[in-house]
């Protein structure tokens, strides 16, 4: 999975790859302080998902405590051929954090 941040608009959304844990939890809590974001969705694809759980959590309960709450949490899989030319599924999550 590439290491992004994509911003739109009204689209925060953070996608969770190999970068240092505290990248991502800064990255959130930024976009919530600095943006003023009031919903800031956490994306994650295969092993990365329990990442994004953690992130989600940290953000939630250590540094925005009482200011930021859980939305929505979608949860899908894709399907895609690999290198060797197999299909293969990878599940993905999309967790979303909101403003209270």
């Amino acid at each position: 999975m590439t290491e992004r941040t994509e911003r739109k608009d009204d689209d925060h959304s953070i996608f969770v790859g190999g970068k240092p844990f505290m990248n991502y939890v800064t990255g959130v809590v930024m976009q919530f302080t600095t943006q003023n974001a009031k919903e800031v969705i956490v994306k994650a694809r295969g092993k990365f998902i329990s990442r994004a759980v953690d992130i989600a959590e940290v953000v939630r309960k250590r540094f925005l405590e009482n200011q930021v709450e859980l939305g929505n949490i979608k949860i899908d899989s894709e399907e895609f051929e690999n290198k060797e030319g197999r299909q293969v599924r990878v599940s993905t999550i999309e967790i979303s954090l909101m403003r209270k």
